[in-house]
């Protein structure tokens, strides 16, 4: 899913290709994708665009008579810019947004359409779309830890609430915490005040470093390749890669859809998380350190 970095790159590039235009038409291929009658659709074609902002990972379109576009990619829409009024062709090809001079594609892979967009008026319609995590960047110390420590949760569970902490998910949290030296499964509520301030740190540090990294990789185009697997990255998508600060393979832990990548010496001592499901079934056998788990992989031959 698109994060904090690749939805802030998605709106400079937007607001910087479509300046002085119109929104000219949207085009609807899946029916499912608009989850709002009123206004209709309608009301947004020939709008002038005024600007583009974010609410959490939503995309919003702001246009003329305080008309609003409200998309969400969820995990797998992306935009793509193609030449004006370009045809919608493949089966992943959502809807198109028609500028004056220029179109982009909504495309969502896989079979589970998940994107949604939202035609609002009013700055007051825009409000139910707000989930209330904070903004690390628009926040002091105290009101992230407080916002942390409201419940006792996983800090990997945490960091990737968008009531909790805004526009954080898979991907960056796992950036977070590695650079944080933080255990994904510490709870938020037993947190030092210093691991606090190493947290705060290491969440703006770690989105603005990517934001900028990937703004200078776009330059003057669009965003081509949005993915959550990037080369740089320290842990995530790195399983059995060995940690760029310490060289210790990088170990994960699999739940339902996703997975929380780490390093066992920079964030748990060398001690490895246990897998919830292979963790049930090896029960006593599930390697409790780095040590034994290389004599699992690797194990030594007996003298004959």
């Amino acid at each position: 899913m698109p994060e904090y970095p690749d939805v802030v790159v998605y709106l400079e590039r937007l607001k910087a290709l479509t300046a002085g235009q119109r929104l000219e038409g949207v085009r609807l291929k899946s029916p499912f994708l608009l989850r709002s009658y009123a206004p209709p659709l309608s009301a947004v074609f020939g709008k002038p665009v005024l600007g583009f902002s974010r609410i959490g990972k939503r995309l919003v379109f702001e246009l003329g008579d305080e008309l609003f576009l409200v998309l969400h990619l969820m995990i797998a829409g992306r935009l793509k810019q193609r030449e004006p009024k370009a045809l919608l062709k493949t089966k992943v090809d959502l809807a198109a947004f028609d500028f004056t001079e220029t179109t982009f594609v909504l495309t969502e892979a896989g079979t589970q359409k998940r994107a949604s967009l939202h035609v609002v008026q009013g700055e007051a319609a825009l409000e139910p779309f707000r989930r209330g995590g904070v903004d690390p960047f628009q926040v002091t110390l105290a009101a992230f830890r407080a916002a942390l420590t409201r419940e006792n949760r996983t800090l990997k569970r945490a960091l990737t609430d968008p009531t909790i902490i805004d526009g954080v998910g898979n991907a960056y949290s796992d950036e977070m915490l590695h650079r944080a030296r933080l255990s994904p499964v510490k709870r938020t509520q037993q947190l030092t005040a210093d691991e606090s301030k190493r947290l705060f740190a290491a969440c703006k540090t770690t989105l603005s470093d990517w934001t900028c990294r990937l703004r200078q990789e776009v330059g003057a185009g669009f965003p081509e390749k949005v993915t959550a697997f990037r080369e740089g990255m320290a842990v995530h998508g790195r399983y059995r890669q060995p940690c760029p600060v310490c060289q210790t393979p990088v170990q994960r832990i699999r739940y339902a859809a996703n997975e929380v990548n780490y390093c066992p010496t920079c964030q748990t001592g060398g001690r490895l998380l246990a897998d919830r499901g292979l963790s049930r079934l090896l029960k006593a056998d599930w390697p409790k350190s780095l040590e034994e788990l290389e004599e699992r992989l690797n194990p030594t031959l007996e003298p004959k």
